[in-house]
């Protein structure tokens, strides 16, 4: 789990550093037709035959998810690395707002209340004191950059609410990525496009980062993912997903100098500390109550 949220971290870092080569948004939409390929083919080779009854949202959480990567994509052109990886990973607090509304066994009870009102604050306090105007260095930072990787998570939020309310629910974790690569690949491509994003200088950073990218994000850690919450508890497996925006912080500073202003890792940590008692609330009554 360690080591999928490294690799989760770091892919933000990755594509910073070839997008003057390549647009994140374009490099996206590469990996995600070339990750699709390869789950289909995973697919085949097990003999697991796709079911077209749950593709009324599937195309939702197709287009959802292709909205994050519109928002992640265009993020890492106008804000660093470091400030987009914790801005999109608020999305379990939007998740977990999402659920509350449609499940009632999803209801929050009051610590996980508490954990959105600190990740609340984190946000806030991360965002004051930003200039509204687009970034124009690479290790530099914007308001409107950080914005649109919030606009990210909401669309990654969107997208768990969507999987755990409709048929995909009982659908295979296979063919739950399948509609979400197929949506980045067909939908992003034209976004791409039309934002004059589509151009690609070849050259073997660009290569090394759409192999990175496909085989080892988009394929292989989701897969480990998957194979992780069938064999252990989700609940403690949420304790290390914080690892992610950590990481993320931690390469960007260090692999791409990235400024570290002290407001925004006061609004780092209290995001981060929001999140951890959202998601593993049940874990922490537990250890709170413990006689």
């Amino acid at each position: 789990m360690v080591l999928v949220c490294f690799i989760w971290g770091l892919q933000q870092i990755v594509l910073k550093v070839v997008a003057a080569d390549i647009a994140p948004i374009m490099q996206i939409a590469l990996r995600s037709a070339g990750a699709a390929a390869l789950v289909a083919a995973l697919m085949w080779r097990r003999g697991e035959r796709f079911d077209w009854s749950a593709w009324r949202p599937g195309l939702v959480v197709a287009i959802l998810f292709a909205l994050e990567f519109v928002g992640v994509g265009q993020a890492l052109l106008h804000t660093s690395a470091s400030h987009t990886v914790v801005f999109l990973y608020t999305a379990p607090i939007f998740a977990a707002l999402g659920l509350h509304w449609k499940l009632p066994a999803e209801r929050l009870n009051t610590l996980q209340w508490c954990g959105i009102a600190l990740a609340f604050a984190g946000v806030v306090t991360a965002f004051m004191g930003h200039d509204a105007q687009p970034a124009s260095g690479p290790a530099s930072t914007s308001l409107y950059g950080d914005f649109l990787a919030l606009l990210g998570a909401v669309a990654w939020g969107a997208t768990t609410v969507v999987i755990r309310t409709t048929r995909l629910s009982r659908a295979t974790p296979t063919q739950t990525l399948l509609y979400q690569l197929l949506g980045a690949a067909v939908f992003l491509l034209p976004v791409a496009a039309w934002t004059g994003r589509f151009a690609v200088h070849i050259t073997p950073a660009v290569v090394a980062s759409l192999l990175f990218h496909t085989v080892v994000v988009s394929f292989v850690s989701f897969l480990a993912w998957f194979w992780l919450l069938r064999n252990y508890l989700a609940s403690r497996l949420g304790v290390f997903s914080f690892l992610t925006p950590l990481f993320g912080v931690l390469l960007g500073v260090l692999l791409l100098d990235e400024p570290m202003a002290l407001r925004f890792a006061l609004g780092a940590v209290l995001v981060l500390a929001g999140i951890v008692v959202v998601s593993t609330h049940a874990l922490l009554l537990g250890l709170l109550t413990r006689k």
